[in-house]
């Protein structure tokens, strides 16, 4: 370990707080502002299409009586609510069909709870006058999804705590301080505020629970918070990753500061964030990825199918390896190996029709799902998702066998643009909103950078 990060005056949050103060838009590689664009439409595809998830009216009605004011858009809704409603009421929509792109190494869905909060923010700031450019929208997302990347990877611990929500809400106040251009000062005291309010158990995702999209929503509200009182002059804690209760402490217990922070602004971690072609937990996708390469090879169909076995890495146990149970919430289902796997096996593939209504209490679904197992593998690493190995068994005696590394959507086996917007059009399409709303708001992201005004992303994002 260098001397600089073993030294009792380290402080790793003021690291973090001065690549704030310091980044520019010209600091972005190309490939970090090309990969910016492309998740950033990616992410309000899923917030259109979210807007079909369980409750998403109940919430946006609750959100509406807490505060007066319409500062920011509800993405495929015509009401609008205070930009903090707005931030948790988007973030919810974003996370809830469980489409939305993930670092995984940090296992962290970083937009979800940061392109809310900038969005809302950016809004609110046009209205004063003050509007938020494209270049400085764009920097911002890099830099909030670097910061919660960062935090989430350097952990060498098992997941106790919700790291999309916990980790995304520190990324939201990375974004917004680089809005306001804040110095580094501040900014410590901002990560201190937010982390008074950091929020997030790993108990809803056992449950399948609808907390899990509304912790995400918590933390993007909790950063704007954050924000207005660290410019307002309240003051924070400094040492919140490393001291005596910091966030190494008490959510995570084992960290690697010292082989992530170098990468500070250097890599841009934009640019290693995975898409997700399937609304499922991104750690069944390589089920699905494998299943659909073994129908193309081996040309069977479902009724061929004697046996399917995953053997997978601890973390992917824990948190997919799940049973398949009879009548799954639709969270649960998402998350559940068996499941994912026998509905892929069924249609060839897996769409959001796949978690809700009587399909989830499909018997020949569940009857299917009974014959995949998954098991866990030697792998050491308490934090790895991949490899994961498949073998399907036909009833004719055919075997197929294949260990998945980098399942598609990942950044070295990326989605590619078509697929990109083909994914994006059906979001919006099942969001219910106007084909050529949708086109005018691809043309707009791909020209982000000489955008004046990134509110107006958000009116396209506004039913009509």
């Amino acid at each position: 370990m260098s001397d600089r990060y073993s030294s009792p005056d380290f402080n790793p949050t003021r690291d973090l707080a001065e690549l704030v103060e310091r980044a520019r838009y010209t600091d972005l590689s190309a490939a970090a502002v090309d990969t910016a664009k492309t998740f950033l439409l990616d992410t309000l595809g899923c917030g259109v299409a979210g807007g079909t998830g369980p409750r998403v009216d109940a919430l946006i009605g609750a959100a509406g009586g807490w505060g007066e004011g319409g500062q920011a858009t509800v993405w495929g809704d015509s009401r609008r609510l205070p930009a903090p409603q707005a931030a948790l009421a988007n973030g919810y929509q974003i996370h809830a069909l469980e489409w939305d792109c993930v670092h995984e190494p940090a296992v962290v869905h970083p937009m979800a709870t940061l392109i809310p909060a900038l969005m809302a923010h950016a809004e609110r700031r046009s209205a004063a006058g003050r509007p938020v450019s494209g270049r400085d929208l764009l920097l911002a997302l890099a830099l909030g999804v670097e910061i919660a990347a960062m935090i989430g990877a350097a952990s060498k611990s098992v997941m106790k705590f919700f790291r999309p929500a916990t980790c995304g809400g520190f990324g939201v106040v990375a974004g917004l301080g680089s809005m306001e251009r804040l110095d580094a000062a501040t900014m410590m005291h901002a990560f201190g505020i937010q982390y008074g309010q950091t929020s997030g158990t790993m108990q809803a995702h056992v449950e399948g629970s609808l907390l899990l999209g509304l912790q995400v929503g918590f933390n993007g509200r909790a950063g704007l918070s954050s924000i207005d009182l660290a410019m307002a002059g309240l003051t924070g804690p400094q040492q919140i990753l490393t001291g005596m209760y910091g966030y190494y402490k008490l959510f995570e217990t084992e960290h690697d500061i010292a082989g992530w922070w170098p990468k500070l602004g250097q890599q841009w971690q934009i640019t290693r964030v995975s898409h997700k072609p399937f609304p499922s937990g991104r750690l069944t996708h390589a089920a699905v990825d494998a299943i659909q390469q073994a129908r193309a090879e081996l040309g069977f169909v479902v009724g061929d199918v004697q046996s399917m076995s995953a053997s997978v890495p601890p973390l992917t146990h824990r948190l997919v390896g799940r049973p398949d149970i009879a009548d799954p919430a639709p969270n649960y289902a998402r998350l559940c190996i068996p499941y994912v796997s026998a509905i892929t096996l069924i249609d060839g593939s897996c769409g959001p029709e796949a978690f809700a209504g009587s399909r989830l209490r499909d018997p020949a679904v569940h009857a299917l799902a009974a014959r995949v197992s998954v098991s866990l593998d030697d792998n050491p690493d308490v934090n790895a998702l991949w490899p994961q190995r498949f073998v399907i068994t036909l009833r004719d005696g055919r075997r197929w066998e294949r260990q998945i590394t980098t399942p598609i959507g990942h950044p070295d086996n990326p989605l590619g643009r078509e697929r990109h917007l083909n994914k994006f059009r059906k979001c919006w399409a099942i969001g219910g909103m106007p084909a050529d709303q949708g086109e005018a708001l691809i043309a707009k992201v791909d020209a982000l950078e000489g955008c004046a005004d990134a509110a107006e992303l958000a009116r396209l994002l506004a039913r009509q």
